[in-house]
């Protein structure tokens, strides 16, 4: 390593302090209004949105972690002498480094790592002191989880979430006074960039209710039906919990078979129909579909009693009668995207033991249908959370979109959380325009009903998988589906693990052609052919044993898995008719697409 910049300060510029002075001031206003839009629902009687986790959990969780480490006072000892050494040998690095020795660093970031890529971190011994403090800090408390004997899986991972949640928040790149960035950038901006930071930090509070929603693109950089979810259509159906939008045609013939989107109501539709180069509404049109796409309402309180059955009943059921109606089919092709798969499938469970055949072919994306393995969300997961959750729930009829949204934040701190308090708040920066980010902050209210059957039924007592959900008096379970099935992992999914979408794919009853993409949640489905990123596995072996044996026996492809899909659902009905023109036909259309209830904001 140099010993460059023995001197951290020397390249610093010199600040004006007569106009530093000016900015502090303006500062402390500014951060008057951050504090008067913290404490403003407070004062009307209407408490802010609580974040996703309780402390009280997290205080707990690492109680029993500790409890685990005191039972044992030797593997104590243990541990305080690994965090000695590595703090011994970091203080005789950075001596030797003082004195123009050519040193090896004692820790390192960890593959992926992005958040001290800076010079500074590197060149300056004082602040490459501190990143590796922390460094050494956060991988000694990373090993304690690890290394806890005895614990139990569910503890052990809430243990391992919390401690991420701490370490990422500590970090020294997160404070003005560690950063050498943001220390660079208030010398020269003389606090301007400060002053900044703080006004959009008072407007994002104010736009959270009291709760921070954090800024990661310009708020006004999208219009949705002008910018984003751009796919011509028509509203050809409506009711009190969604819109069916059919998508206009852009070829002459198009599959006699339709085919309806179920997205999940926990986001909008539209990241499936983003900019027009990365829609997968507007690629499937143009491949010849008959589209459908299920737009669900933003609920509020006169909703507070719907729940999953009545997304089913009056919600997909109804979805799937309009589509048949209009086009004069009798039956579909149904794709179903996050939750919007756990829906379809329990649905498709329940027309299967009905002997109802109306849904002929199913697709899910990143779906769970068994979630004994469903990932870190499991973390806000158990009775007493759930108790607290729904207490809150109850006040309003729904559960805030921002709480969904920190939530799944929370799974990426130093990626969704972190740089955008160190860019927009500290430095001042506004975030650059990004679709899938403006998609990201469009969150949408759910239902109390709603949210606490599937919190409870799915993540928490795993009743479908099981065979122990009840519909109408019927017990449904996943080997009841035995149509076709296109089934979508991707690798590096946080909401919706691979292996858990592997391990419920390998309980339904029908041909499953499961497929593994590349990158994660979205960016592993919404991924354009004409991009050329990412790549899929596929095999034709049944599926069976654990997810690393599939792919070890599969073969990877190059490029976006949409045309496999869709070469996949072509085949099971490759007859085509003349293409259908949402005017005209049997509903008459209540709003171009993409409809009103994708409009309203939480």
């Amino acid at each position: 390593m140099s010993s460059k910049g023995a001197n951290p300060q020397s390249d610093f510029p010199i600040p004006d302090l007569e106009v530093l002075s000016h900015n502090m001031a303006k500062l402390v206003e500014e951060t008057g209004r951050a504090t008067a839009a913290f404490l403003k629902p407070i004062e009307t009687g209407r408490a802010p949105p609580k974040g996703p986790a309780d402390i009280s959990d997290m205080v707990r969780t690492l109680g029993l972690l500790a409890e685990h480490w005191i039972s044992s006072p030797q593997k104590v000892i243990e541990a305080q002498m690994n965090l000695a050494n590595g703090f011994i040998d970091l203080w005789a690095s950075t001596f030797k480094r003082l004195n123009g020795e050519e040193v090896k660093p004692v820790a390192i970031p960890r593959p992926g790592d992005k958040r001290f890529r800076s010079d500074d971190w590197q060149d300056h011994p004082v602040y490459d002191f501190l990143k590796q403090v922390y460094l050494i800090s956060s991988h000694w408390a990373d090993n304690l989880v690890d290394g806890a004997e005895g614990l139990d899986d569910e503890t052990r991972r809430k243990a391992r979430f919390y401690v991420k949640q701490i370490s990422s928040a500590l970090s020294p790149t997160n404070f003005l006074a560690t950063n050498p960035e943001v220390l660079r950038e208030t010398i020269k901006e003389n606090g301007a960039n400060l002053v900044r930071g703080m006004r959009m930090l008072a407007e994002d509070i104010a736009a959270g209710n009291g709760e921070l929603k954090i800024r990661q693109t310009p708020p006004d950089a999208y219009k949705v039906g002008v910018d984003l979810a751009t796919t011509p259509g028509k509203v050809v159906f409506r009711n009190e919990l969604f819109e069916l939008i059919q998508y206009s045609p852009t070829t002459p013939q198009v599959l006699k078979r339709p085919v309806l989107l179920v997205p999940p109501w926990i986001n909008k539709f539209y990241i499936l129909d983003l900019t027009a180069e990365k829609s997968f509404i507007k690629w499937t049109v143009e491949q010849g579909a008959t589209l459908f796409c299920v737009s669900w309402v933003n609920p509020d309180a006169s909703l507070a009693e719907r729940d999953f059955e009545d997304y089913m009943r009056e919600g997909l059921l109804q979805a799937v009668d309009a589509v048949l109606k209009t086009t004069g089919e009798q039956s579909l092709a149904a794709v179903g995207y996050c939750v919007g798969g756990t829906l379809l499938s329990m649905t498709q469970a329940y027309l299967q033991a009905n002997g109802d055949r109306r849904i002929d072919s199913m697709t899910l994306l990143t779906a769970q249908i068994d979630f004994t393995r469903a990932g870190d969300l499991k973390v806000f997961i158990d009775d007493d959370q759930l108790s607290r959750l729904e207490e809150r729930m109850a006040e309003h009829g729904y559960l805030e979109g921002i709480v969904m949204a920190g939530a799944f934040n929370a799974l990426r701190p130093n990626d969704l959380i972190w740089p955008y308090i160190i860019s927009v708040y500290l430095k001042g920066q506004s975030p650059f325009p990004f679709d899938l980010l403006h998609w990201n902050s469009d969150s949408t209210r759910m239902t109390c009903a709603n949210h606490s059957y599937y919190l409870r039924k799915f993540y928490l007592e795993n009743t479908f998988a099981r065979g122990e959900l009840k519909i109408g008096g019927i017990k449904l379970n996943p080997a009841q589906i035995t149509i076709p099935v296109y089934e979508l992992a991707t690798r590096e999914d946080h909401i919706a693990p691979a292996e858990s979408v592997f391990i419920g794919a390998k309980l339904l009853g029908g041909p499953v052609r499961f497929v593994l993409s590349g990158s994660g949640h979205i960016a592993g489905v919404v991924n354009p052919p004409a991009k050329g990123k990412y790549q899929y596995w596929t095999s034709d072996q049944p599926l069976y044993g654990s997810l690393d044996g599939w792919l070890s026996g599969a073969n990877e492809h190059a490029g976006s898995w949409w045309p496999d899909w869709f070469g996949w659902l072509e085949a099971q009905a490759p007859a085509r008719v003349p293409a259908r023109d949402p005017a005209k036909g049997k509903f008459k259309p209540v709003a171009d697409a993409p409809g009103e209830y994708v409009l309203v904001r939480s």
